[in-house]
């Protein structure tokens, strides 16, 4: 007897939606491309319970006809292709025809259409027609979706929380926004409004909405063509960077895509002007010959192959690269100068003997560094160093003095040092024994800082300090949904935000113990944290949030630093447990043996 058989249409269809609806995302994402291609320019999308209990899609699109809404529901039927030739020729987002019948598969989906003549309403209840009936309903085309995956309990228990299934749809209609300015698109959770779009073609509009007037404002529009390709769309100046890639949107033919070839070329181009590990924030529209791009690679359709593929990333890079060079060289930078304080002549009724200063010239800033040595353990956040010996070996210079005192980790190597002067504003350098010691200062004051609050965050924080004018903070609607469950897991640290419309959160007071931070930046890379990460755990959060204070909190590269300052910070890196590496794992200190000096200068 044969094993094999023909599966029945109602299970391969199941089979399909395990690729197309993988989550409510996935199914906004599908008919909103049906509604791109039925030439809507009002799309409104309704999420209920993080789109879990109910999705609502409206547009005002050409609609179907009766014939039509009922072909819909077939597999692999479609308007978009004709014939062979067609499927390397596609100028539509859809073309597969599979995702109305997936989605009808696994949910409980009701159609409302129109196409200017007469109205049609079908309902199928996961994957079986109940009704197909003409109806009375607007131009354009309705659809809901409910009860997703209620009969298919293995997908149902895979899903995430409401919150989170609701910030990847925000996500997607933020990027399907960008992509698509001249469509107005409304975005609602539980009947309230979230994101909405004017629909004028304004990207730069989009961009303020989304992130504020400081990332619009420094938005740097490019256009550039080739032979086969046109690009265009809007760099932010480097000086505005994230702790994540996911800020690059890269669209194809107005089709969202991902491509890592054309991320790494877009970070190429940064490279010169933005610290290592820091990303752009970059809106990319590429056009091209259709015959050129082969979107068939996934059911999901984010993925591309791309024919002439080196000539466009070069084409993006020198491009990019232009356009950031060109905008810094617009901006007026004014010398570096010491400020200079006069004091204001004041006449008394009585004689008051004068100042013998009355301008002070280059004042002395020393670093706002607290002495609050270490006492207790690292054990809590940090296991201990197995290899603190072998060290201490490797950078050990000078002979340990014989005395009967309290140190440190590192306490002999430091003391031995002698400051020689500074390397590019960056480099502390001094000299020993042995040699040239290098000190990073900005890795320096990063282990210094981290050991220190360490201490201070060790226990939950309860004294909090209210600020008068909030900090304001723009972020997508993806974190707006989310911000309950960022408050309960940053509540340990005292830090809260507070909904402020619909694409803003407020801080109202900050801990004590935050000080010596810019505050704005060090939010944005917290909130990018949560972005990021799907599921936080509490003791990765905890150091997450001790490393980004520490060097928030710590001296800049580029920053000239006097004789005592250089000092300081040698010996606050002096009283550390672990000096020898920053808390990501980069080096503080790198020594050149008198050794190596001459045998690079063959000196034997």
């Amino acid at each position: 007897m044969s094993k094999i058989q023909i599966l029945s249409e109602h299970l391969t269809n199941m089979i399909a939606a395990g690729e197309v609806v993988e989550r409510p995302a996935g199914i906004v994402k599908e008919c909103v491309e049906n509604s791109i291609d039925a030439g809507a320019k009002v799309i409104d999308i309704e999420a209920f319970q993080g789109g879990i209990e109910k999705l609502i899609i409206t547009d005002d699109g050409s609609g179907m006809d009766y014939e039509d809404a009922q072909m819909a529901f077939m597999r692999h039927a479609t308007s978009k292709l004709q014939q062979e030739e067609d499927l390397f020729n596609i100028h539509t987002m859809g073309f597969r025809g599979e995702a109305l019948p997936s989605i009808a598969s696994v949910a409980k989906v009701e159609l409302q259409t129109n196409d200017g003549n007469q109205g049609t309403l079908i309902r199928y209840h996961y994957g079986e027609l109940v009704t197909r009936e003409k109806c009375s309903c607007p131009l354009g085309t309705r659809i809901e979706i409910s009860s997703l995956f209620l009969k298919t309990p293995a997908r149902f228990k895979h899903l995430k929380s409401i919150s989170y299934e609701f910030s990847i749809i925000a996500d997607l209609v933020n990027k399907m926004a960008l992509s698509h300015p001249e469509i107005r698109f409304t975005l609602s959770h539980d009947g309230r409004i979230v994101f909405q779009t004017s629909g004028n073609g304004n990207l730069q509009e989009i961009l303020y909405q989304m992130y504020g007037k400081e990332v619009a404002s420094n938005a740097i529009p490019f256009e550039q063509k080739s032979e086969d390709f046109q690009i265009s769309g809007y760099a932010v100046q480097p000086k505005i960077n994230r702790a994540t890639k996911y800020f690059m949107f890269i669209t194809m033919n107005t089709r969202l895509i991902r491509s890592i070839p054309i991320q790494k070329a877009i970070l190429d181009a940064y490279s010169h002007y933005m610290p290592s590990n820091r990303f752009p924030i970059v809106i990319l529209d590429i056009k091209t010959d259709a015959q050129l791009v082969d979107v068939n690679v996934h059911p999901n359709k984010w993925e591309i192959r791309l024919s002439k593929q080196s000539e466009l990333l070069e084409l993006i890079k020198k491009t990019l690269m232009e356009a950031i060079s060109s905008s810094l060289r617009t901006v007026k930078v004014q010398p570096k100068s010491t400020p200079v304080f006069e004091q204001q002549q004041i006449s008394f009724p009585y004689p008051v003997r004068k100042e013998e200063k009355q301008v002070i010239e280059q004042p002395k800033i020393q670093p706002k560094i607290k002495e609050d040595p270490i006492t207790k353990a690292f054990d809590t956040y940090q296991k201990p160093i197995e290899n603190k010996v072998q060290e201490q070996e490797e950078v050990y210079v000078a002979p340990i003095e014989k005395e009967e005192k309290e140190t440190t980790v590192g306490y002999d190597f430091f003391c031995h040092l002698r400051v020689i002067g500074q390397l590019k504003e960056s480099y502390i350098l001094c000299e020993n024994e042995e040699g040239l010691v290098i000190i990073d200062q900005h890795a320096a004051q990063e282990r210094y800082h981290y050991e220190q609050l360490v201490e201070k965050l060790s226990q939950p924080t309860t004294q909090t300090q209210p600020l008068m004018v909030p900090i304001q903070l723009h972020v997508s609607s993806n974190l707006v949904a989310q911000v309950e469950k960022i408050n309960e897991q940053v509540s340990f640290f005292g830090l809260s935000f507070d909904v402020f419309g619909t694409d803003q959160l407020l801080v109202r007071e900050i801990p004590l113990w935050f000080q010596d931070v810019h505050q704005e930046d060090f939010f944005y890379d917290l909130l990018d944290y949560f972005a990021q990460n799907q599921e936080v755990d509490m003791e990765m959060l905890r150091k997450h949030v001790i490393a980004t204070m520490a060097c928030h909190s710590s001296i800049r590269f580029h920053r000239a630093l006097n004789q005592s300052e250089m000092e300081q910070v040698i010996l606050d890196l002096k009283k550390c447990k672990q000096p020898y590496h920053c808390p990501h794992g980069r080096p503080t200190v790198i020594t050149m043996s008198d050794k190596d000096l001459r045998k690079e200068f063959e000196r034997g």
